[in-house]
């Protein structure tokens, strides 16, 4: 018998949730075959088995969530001679990180509680019959008065949910008339329910493995980061009309935020204060060789932020191909986990949520985002004549400890200029 234990998934992970089983009790598995899917703070993992034979246990049902290095799935051998250890040798190929780094829990099947069939009378009770316990039968009310009934039916109050204060526990008419008056007293505060409130809990959710991520990492940036926001509105008509003029009947060109990559990369590398990190530990300003642009995306499991990696060195299309790949990537939940951490910077096109600006939460250990909100058609003045023009509202959140408002105001007033004017961005690109 093997039992296979969750593995360390890498990136610091301690715990996985179950999303689904790819087998069930008494399918036959060889090594390598994927047995389950998890999902981690990261992504979405496809996991092999390392064993051989057939499913003897699934330790949880979907959505169980399991601590790394616990019993995750139990394999009973069909061949005594193929182990793990074998197949290793033989180059199974497995590529999860710590597969096999130690000698693993074997354990055997859990076996289920012989059921205890009390004696009563110092009798057996036969196996059909139901034993119930004094304590645990239905309580009957104690009510005598035909009145009583009726006063407690009219006013909806059940009697069972009374305690009497009549003699040997007899529920009186002051009793129901008690619980009458406690309806306008104060608010019934249900089982369950919120005791500021007063009302029930509709529902709990545990957070996933992903939203303790999210949680924690946007907490410490609010913990940790002195921020600012700044914003502009952006005349984006020139922009839409370049991305048009890019389209054609064989070839859809670029797409809008691909061309916003390109400009936002441009500005990165000419105030590089915005792309780099605060090392608390050594009290230094970093700012790295090359850009890694992360970009915010909406799933099914909540926001990501994959990023496009050395975004500084493609083109406009070789972005937008990135671009589309991410985020096909990102909606299937298969995502790297350095693809999810490796963002220097995030552009963040909230504007495809319907809305004009956002202050957002920078990405800690990042030092600022853009926000893009949505292009629509607003009157504008354009050589003192009012136009109507394609508009939208840029904003930038940044660290104030990395630089001051002078830079973060530059950097934002250069991808703004863009926007506006994109031919003369790209002469000097």
């Amino acid at each position: 018998m093997n039992t296979f234990l969750l593995p360390d998934l890498g990136e610091g992970l301690t715990e996985a949730e179950i999303v689904r089983w790819l087998v069930k009790v008494g399918d036959v598995v060889t090594v390598d075959a994927p047995v389950a899917e998890v999902e981690t703070a990261k992504s979405v993992v496809e996991l092999p088995s390392p064993y051989a034979g057939v499913v003897e246990e699934l330790h949880g049902e979907p959505g169980t969530v399991i601590p790394v290095g616990k019993p995750l799935i139990t394999i009973a051998e069909v061949d005594a001679g193929t182990t793990y250890r074998e197949e290793e040798k033989a180059g199974s190929g497995n590529v999860l990180i710590g597969y096999g780094t130690g000698d693993g829990a074997a354990s055997g099947r859990r076996r289920k509680p012989r059921p205890h069939t009390p004696a009563v009378s110092g009798r057996s009770v036969p196996p059909s019959a139901t034993f119930v316990p004094e304590s645990s039968a239905p309580r009957v009310p104690l009510v005598i008065s035909p009145l009583v009934r009726r006063i407690a039916r009219d006013a909806d109050v059940d009697l069972k949910s009374l305690v009497g204060s009549g003699p040997d526990g007899l529920i009186v008419r002051r009793d129901v008339e008690q619980a009458i008056a406690q309806r306008f007293e104060t608010p019934r505060v249900e089982e369950a329910a919120d005791t500021r409130t007063g009302l029930a809990e509709l529902r709990r959710t545990p957070m996933s493995g992903f939203r303790k991520a999210v949680a924690a990492t946007l907490s410490r940036s609010r913990a940790e980061i002195p921020e600012a926001t700044t914003w502009v509105d952006v005349d984006a008509t020139a922009l839409v009309e370049l991305r048009e003029s890019l389209r054609s009947a064989k070839d859809s060109g670029p797409g809008l935020l691909a061309l916003m990559v390109r400009f936002v990369v441009a500005g990165l590398q000419k105030y590089p204060e915005l792309n780099g990190f605060v090392d608390t530990e050594r009290e230094e300003l970093v700012q790295y060789d090359g850009i890694n642009l992360g970009l915010a995306a909406q799933t099914d499991r909540g926001l990501v932020v994959p990023a496009v990696p050395n975004a500084h060195r493609l083109t406009t299309r070789a972005l937008d191909a990135e671009i589309r790949r991410l985020t096909e990537s990102a909606r299937a939940g298969r995502l790297t986990p350095y693809e999810l951490a490796c963002g220097t910077f995030t552009l963040n096109n909230y504007g495809s949520f319907g809305v004009d600006g956002s202050a957002a939460i920078i990405n800690h250990p990042q030092v600022a985002i853009l926000g893009v909100g949505r292009i629509i058609d607003r009157p504008w003045v354009v050589d003192g004549e009012v136009a109507i023009r394609k508009l939208t509202q840029l904003s930038l959140v940044f660290d104030h400890r990395v630089c001051d408002g002078g830079t973060a105001a530059a950097f934002l007033r250069f991808v703004a200029d863009a926007f506006e004017n994109p031919a003369s961005v790209f002469a000097d690109l």
